[in-house]
């Protein structure tokens, strides 16, 4: 699961770059940096669940 989200917001900061994705907040290239934070989040909160489960 944790490859495959890693995988995906990969993915969307690749396709933000080279064309943005129109999402509030998301308007222009230069915002690719707020997935990576978005996916850093995902990432710690998905191994925390996995500790805890």
């Amino acid at each position: 699961m944790t490859k495959l989200i890693g995988l995906l917001l990969i993915l969307a900061m690749i396709a933000q770059i080279i064309k943005p994705l129109g999402l509030p907040g998301l308007k222009r290239r230069a915002d690719f940096w707020k997935l990576a934070v978005v996916a850093f989040a995902l990432w710690a909160l998905t191994l925390l669940l996995r500790d805890f489960t």
